[in-house]
């Protein structure tokens, strides 16, 4: 019995080749995302220029997908290099262009007339603005993660629940939930490497409401919180710490960076490894 349950957990560690499959940064907090190929993590362990701007309010709150649904119904598209966003507006005809540096009060007013209030961009390229201000690290989840919740929903997509979560790192070549490999029970951190980049794993992401939104529309999935944490705690693996879940509507991994590997790149294709405890 032991031999055969040993040959078994090794066919399931040859069988598990996880590799970095995608990286999404969202340079305009609660904006679009965009994909890119390769990604510099910056000391404060965030992926540099993820979340570098955010809009606020006249009361300095933010303006995200939160507090306006209504955000949903713009799209965004980023030319990193050229450091500038093209916006589409609800009922525009074409979209208008924007350098983030040179052209923000120009933004700004566009993007006050679309809220009716008025609104201006923020900026921190150290850390942008995670909503874990203690664990900044890119938020992981893996794509049969993504496949498994998008089918606890009928009509929803896994590009549409991959656009609902925001995660930064996509992890392939494993099975559903890989990723809660990434944390243990309260206070233990879980040491991994993507590349050559070393992280620790910390906790599972508490989702907010943007995740029972349309992405594109605002418009929210009937029992969306409910259902997600139901099917959530049925299909927890059993390995899974339990401690960290003190409600079942968490996903992705929450991440520090360890300092060492500061200014490093993460490219697609990057090979995952986790660190015996």
């Amino acid at each position: 019995m032991r031999l055969a349950h040993f040959s078994q957990n090794l066919k399931s560690k040859i069988a598990m080749m996880p590799y970095l499959a995608k990286i999404l940064l969202y340079p305009v907090k609660s904006l679009d995302g965009v994909e890119v190929e390769n990604a510099r993590v910056i000391a404060s362990g965030a992926l540099q220029h993820d979340r570098e701007f955010a809009i606020f309010d006249e009361k300095d709150r933010f303006v995200n997908g939160k507090r306006h649904a209504k955000i949903n119904l713009l799209r965004a598209q980023f030319a990193l290099l050229n450091r500038t966003i093209s916006l589409h507006i609800p009922g525009g005809d074409s979209q208008q262009i924007f350098h983030l540096d040179e052209e923000r009060q120009a933004l700004e007013a566009t993007l006050s007339d679309f809220f009716e209030f008025g609104v201006r961009l923020r900026q921190n390229s150290l850390m942008g603005f995670p909503d874990d201000t203690h664990s900044p690290g890119p938020t992981v989840i893996s794509t049969a993660t993504l496949a498994e919740v998008a089918s606890w929903f009928p009509g929803l997509t896994v590009d549409e629940m991959r656009r609902r979560m925001r995660a930064n790192i996509e992890i392939d070549g494993v099975p559903a939930f890989w990723e809660d490999r990434l944390f243990s029970e309260q206070g233990d951190l879980v040491s991994f490497r993507v590349g050559d980049v070393d992280f620790l794993g910390v906790n599972p992401c508490q989702r907010c409401i943007v995740p029972t939104r349309d992405s594109y529309l605002g418009k929210a999935y009937p029992n969306f919180q409910k259902i997600f944490a139901k099917q959530r705690q049925a299909t927890l693996p059993n390995w899974v710490a339990s401690s960290p879940f003190n409600h079942f509507y968490r996903l992705s991994v929450n991440t520090q960076l360890l300092p060492s590997s500061a200014g490093k790149i993460l490219q697609i294709g990057d090979k995952v490894d986790i660190f015996p405890q």
